[in-house]
This record gives C-alpha cells, structure tokens and sequence, in this order.
C-alpha cells in the first residue's frame, strides 16, 4: 500500500508507538472505504491545547482549544468518484491536541488509545464528508467510526 498518512508533530514530542497506531487505524479506514489504491493521503498534525486553540481561532473564528480539527479537500461528492488518482493528493488534514484526548481519555474512563484511536478516525470521516450536525447524519457517522474501532478491537473499556 502507498504511504497513507504524513504525521507532523508540533511542539509536542514524538512517539513511535503513536506513529504506529495512527498508521494502523488510517490504514483500515482506507480499506473500509475503498481508497488504498486511490493516491490520496492525509496529514495529520498532533500538538498541544495552546496551539490547535490558535489554529481554531484562525480558520475558525472560535477562540477556544477543541479536541480534533479536520480540513478536508474534497466535497463529499467528488470522493465517491475517485478511483485511481495520477499524482498523489491529500484527502485533507487532521490537527489533534494530544493534551485534550489525555483529558478526555481520563473524563470518558477509557485508555489513551482508545480517545486518539476516535479522533483519528472520527477525523477521517469529517475528510470523507461526513458531520453530524443533523441527528441522523450524527448516527450514521458513528456506526461508520465503530466499524472501524471495532475491527481494530479497540473497544470502550
């Protein structure tokens, strides 16, 4: 498979034992949704609350830190059409703030795995298209991030 994914690590340090998580759960989002043979990668940068409260406040124009920020490149519609691109293009980009999914892995009783494993892939699927402003498209976007969590057996505790 083409490499999937660039990570950047911004004022935080690196971990290789997250490098491989990430690695592993974009991977199969690419196979569950047919894109590993499409040419498209996505960058995913890991930082800390200070920054991506910074790049909220910039793209945004809400002033305050979030969990998990997503910039996609496509429309919704224009994904289910590609196929096999000629030159590599970016799906889009993922920012998380690793201290925010320490806090909520600590909040939600779970393991630190399991929360960046969900902004990962809850991530993806802002780059897909999907949101869940609506109660539905909300449902539908949540078994599509379950789909994926369960097959890595990473489960709530």
């Amino acid at each position: 498979m083409k490499e999937i994914v660039e990570i950047e690590y911004l004022d935080i340090e690196e971990k290789l034992e997250v490098k491989e998580l990430i690695n592993k759960i974009i991977e199969n989002c690419f196979i569950t949704e047919n894109l590993e043979n499409s040419g498209l990668y996505i960058s995913i940068t890991l930082t800390n609350s200070e920054n991506i409260k910074k790049i909220n406040k910039k793209y945004r124009e809400i002033d305050k830190e979030t969990d998990v920020l997503s910039f996609p490149m496509f429309e919704k519609t224009e994904i289910t059409n590609i196929k096999e691109l000629k030159y590599r293009e970016p799906l889009g980009d993922i920012i998380i703030s690793i201290e925010k999914v320490e806090e909520q892995a600590i909040e939600y009783g779970h393991s630190f795995e399991r929360e960046l494993s969900y902004m990962i892939v809850h991530g993806f699927y802002h780059l897909m298209g999907e949101d869940h402003i609506e109660e539905e498209d909300k449902k539908q976007m949540r078994i599509k991030e379950e789909n994926i969590l369960e097959k890595l057996n990473i489960v709530r505790n």
